[in-house]
């Protein structure tokens, strides 16, 4: 059993149980919280959102995949906390109903909360803050009208929440318990540890939460490079890498939804291996190297080299992911995710491109996917047919058959092998034309 401290709608509260215990089954079955519905129960659905706050701001997280050792030291507020004390109702449910925005009891309340987040955020992206949760009743437009409604609305004082200061443990603290305890399961933003429990009914036990650990939370950028920790969030990256590559930071909002993106870390989606992550082709793109430790050793290795196969990484017992680095650059970096929904999918292909031109010809090619094979994977054949010619269509059409050289996908529900080889040939194409300033983005279609 595990015992954890945090504000639960304005009031301190402890919480006994075993340490996979989600926050929303706990809600509903220890305190009775019954607005917070389960939907999906894996992060997908956004009927169980809630708002939780820390230090660093206020955040939408999904409660079916949020165990509650995650919560110590914050604060967190249900839909029955979004009113205020006296029942007087946030600007978001006033407008709700002004604009008959309201709809069962599964959507409503997510959406209510995710709505009264972007309120506190001051924030009108609200495609993207919806993008979560999933209506299942009349659609978004009078929801959409609603948070538009209320977003001039003042903050009601009751939603600033003001955790209690924790003091985090470090990351050498934790480095030599992971060497005393190797087979322990990492947990930092459990967007996919998460399911391990939900779906597959798995003990994970023992566990270690390390997203608290300031040490891998930090963001360093300087003239030559761009360090990641391992525990910065998706949504952090996002905000860290647009100023810098902007298809990157796209990439990155296509990523899951608004409540994933706020818990799920770089750190997790390297060390897990998937062969469909997100973010391992870009970064590899960028050329990154891979900061492990294991106790007081320090190693780095290219990125690309830590996937070995299918479901095995270059990572020794006790060995956890510290950071990951990339040189500061030239934008020369496109990112293609491909997936059958704009919004909140897993990628049939992802390809990041970073090809760079001297005096009219290629001098060097970086061509990397995901989906393509067991691992995250350099199109190396592509890439020697490019460099040292000149960057041209016929330059390009000379490289296309490198990919079937490179790579023998599988078909699977998500594409046929001969579909995601004409996608990756497609896509250097289209990076080309976009090279050359054609639009291509869909996003760029009008009619």
């Amino acid at each position: 059993m595990t015992e954890v401290s945090f504000s639960l709608n304005g009031a301190p509260v402890t919480a006994e149980a075993p340490p996979t215990t989600t926050l929303l089954d706990w809600l509903r079955e220890a305190r009775g919280l019954t607005g917070t519905k389960e939907g999906c129960n894996e992060g997908d659905c956004g009927a169980c959102t809630v708002m939780v706050s820390d230090g660093r701001g206020a955040q939408a997280l999904n409660a079916c995949i949020l165990f509650l050792p995650q919560l110590q030291g914050k604060a967190v507020r249900t839909v029955e906390g979004i009113a205020g004390p006296d029942g007087a109702l946030h600007p978001v449910q006033q407008a709700l109903i002004d604009h008959h925005g309201s709809q069962c009891g599964f959507c409503t309340p997510g959406i209510v909360v995710s709505l009264a987040v972007a309120h506190l955020q001051g924030r009108r992206d609200f495609d993207d803050v919806l993008a979560g949760n999933l209506c299942r009743c009349t659609g978004y437009a009078p929801i959409v009208r609603a948070a538009e409604a209320a977003a001039d609305a003042p903050v009601p004082h009751w939603m600033r929440d003001s955790p209690a200061p924790q003091r985090p443990p470090t990351v050498d603290a934790f480095a030599a318990w992971y060497l005393e305890n190797p087979d322990a399961t990492l947990i930092a933003g459990a967007t996919d540890v998460g399911l391990w429990v939900t779906k597959g009914l798995r003990d994970i036990e023992p566990v270690a939460f390390i997203a608290g650990i300031e040490e891998l939370r930090r963001i360093e950028i300087t003239g030559t490079e761009v360090r990641i920790g391992a525990c910065v969030t998706l949504a952090e990256l996002h905000r860290a890498v647009a100023p810098l590559h902007p298809s990157f930071a796209e990439l990155i909002r296509r990523y899951g939804s608004e409540q994933v993106r706020a818990a799920a870390t770089v750190g997790g989606n390297i060390a897990n291996g998937s062969p469909i992550g997100d973010s391992p082709p870009a970064l590899i793109a960028l050329g990154a190297t891979l900061h492990l430790r294991r106790g007081d050793a320090r190693r780095a290795l290219p990125l690309e080299d830590f996937f070995l196969d299918y479901g095995r990484q270059d990572r020794a017992p006790g060995e956890f992911v510290e950071a990951v680095s990339f040189p500061r650059q030239q934008d020369r970096l496109r990112c293609y995710k491909i997936s059958k929904r704009f919004d909140q999918d897993i990628s049939a292909v992802c390809g990041a491109f970073s090809i760079t031109v001297q005096d009219g010809k290629v001098l060097s090619a970086r061509i990397v996917f995901g989906g393509m094979a067991g691992v995250p994977k350099r199109a190396a054949q592509a890439e020697a047919a490019l460099v040292g010619r000149p960057w041209s269509l016929e330059t390009v059409a000379a490289a296309l058959p490198g990919f079937a050289q490179g790579f023998q996908p599988i078909s699977d529900m998500r594409a046929s092998a001969d579909y995601r080889l004409a996608v990756a040939r497609n896509l250097l194409l289209r990076y080309y034309h976009e090279d050359q300033r054609t639009p291509a983005s869909v996003l760029e279609v009008a009619p």
